[in-house]
C-alpha cells in the first residue's frame, strides 16, 4: 500500500448516508474517520479497530481513503469501492455509506481473500441530538 505524504491540518468533508438522512462532518487528514465520527455523536458499527474485522466497512461513493494502519485491506477491495473506517484516513472530501460488513465480504469470498466469519452487521443509529 502507498503511503501518503499530507499535512496533519487538512481537514476533509466527509458525508456518511445513514438511515435519518445524510449527515457531514469535518476529519482532519491524520484522524481516523471512525473516531470522528464518534467525536461528532454517530454511532457506527466497529468491532476490532484495527482494520481486520470488516465490521466498520463502507461503501465509498467518493473519494479517497488512505488504509495503511489497516492490518487486512487489499488493493481489490479499494478497487471495489470499500473501506474500512476504524484505520481510514481521508485524502479527499468523501460521501460513505456505511453498513457495508456483508457487501464486503461477499466481495472477499468472490475474490478467494480473507474474511472474518464472527463478525455480522448491525443496525446504525442516527446521530445523538443535544438538549
Amino acid at each position: 500500500m502507498q503511503s501518503t505524504s499530507v499535512d496533519n491540518d487538512t481537514l476533509y468533508q466527509v458525508v456518511f448516508d445513514l438511515p435519518g438522512g445524510a449527515i457531514t462532518i469535518m476529519v482532519s487528514a491524520n484522524e481516523f474517520i471512525l473516531d470522528a465520527a464518534r467525536r461528532e455523536g454517530i454511532d457506527l458499527p466497529s468491532l476490532c479497530e484495527r482494520g481486520w474485522c470488516l465490521t466498520c466497512a463502507v461503501k465509498v461513493i467518493s473519494g479517497s481513503v488512505d488504509q495503511t494502519a489497516s492490518l487486512r485491506f487489499y488493493e481489490e477491495d479499494r478497487q471495489a469501492g470499500f473501506a474500512l473506517i476504524c484505520t481510514g484516513q481521508p485524502r479527499s472530501n468523501l460521501h460513505l455509506r456505511p453498513g457495508a460488513v456483508e457487501e464486503m465480504r461477499a466481495h472477499r469470498d468472490a475474490h478467494h481473500l480473507p474474511a472474518p466469519r464472527g463478525t455480522r452487521s448491525r443496525s446504525i443509529k442516527p446521530p445523538r441530538t443535544s438538549a
